[in-house]
């Protein structure tokens, strides 16, 4: 009787013990469980973070699929922005200005509209005339999404300037279709982050139009052919949609009259 008693309760013991080691490992089941929870969560959020902070950095701004030109961030007030330097809007004269951009030896025929952008102008007409752009690079190509070269950059990296910012934008197509041929300025997401920086459409682009557009200067008249021939058709250097030309852009020279 006493060895059955003793059976029985060393089997109650056997019993409280697998009980005790199945809570311990139902607990760690759903502690693993919650931390991949956790961790996948985590890892939406940061994914998606990361892709909002490429698309701000490819567009200028949030909200749109593909990379649109930019500039070095400037302040978004308009009593805010550097306007010590900034050519006189009147420079423009309210009319149609024509001239010559080379680059890497080819002649784009340009005509600048200083009726409709005549700030942009103003300050396009300035820059050239004191030769601001010559030995300059065209530092960036897209051809993904938008078709664009951008030029214009002192410091060659996209963030530099001529020492002035301004805006608000001019002139930016209510559709936010800019058609090849179009010459724009580039910038940030302010509308006042404007300067020396513009962008040569080479394909019918669309550009995201809820920060206010991009300013149209005017148009390429001739030599777009044989821009996308020698350069464009080559490529970004490390074969990306977005990034340095394959062949190096230099501005020859940029003339207006």
């Amino acid at each position: 009787m006493a060895s059955n008693d003793r059976q029985a309760r060393e089997e109650r013991a056997r019993l409280r013990t697998y009980q005790a080691r199945q809570e311990v490992h139902t607990r760690k089941q759903r502690r693993r469980t919650r931390d991949n929870v956790i961790a996948g969560i985590a890892l939406v959020v940061v994914l998606a973070l990361a892709t909002a902070a490429q698309l701000f950095y490819f567009t200028g701004g949030p909200g749109a699929p593909a990379p649109a030109p930019s500039e070095t961030p400037a302040p978004t007030d308009a009593a805010e922005q550097n306007q010590g330097d900034v050519p006189s809007a009147d420079l423009a004269e309210d009319r149609t200005w024509t001239g010559t951009l080379t680059l890497n030896g080819i002649a784009l025929g340009v005509e600048l509209d200083g009726a409709a952008a005549p700030q942009a102008v103003s300050s396009e007409i300035s820059l050239a005339q004191q030769g601001f752009y010559d030995g300059l690079s065209c530092h960036r190509l897209t051809t993904s999404g938008i078709f664009v070269l951008q030029c214009g950059d002192p410091a060659g990296d996209g963030t530099g300037g001529p020492g002035y910012s301004y805006g608000p934008v001019e002139n930016a197509p209510a559709d936010g279709v800019y058609p090849a041929g179009t010459i724009a300025m580039a910038r940030s997401a302010s509308q006042y982050s404007q300067g020396s920086q513009f962008f040569i459409v080479y394909d019918d682009t669309t550009l995201p139009g809820d920060t206010g557009g991009y300013t149209v200067l005017g148009t390429v008249t001739s030599g777009l052919d044989q821009l996308r021939a020698s350069v464009i058709d080559a490529g970004t250097a490390d074969g990306s949609g977005d990034g340095a030309p394959a062949v190096p852009v230099t501005i020859d020279s940029f003339t207006l009259q």
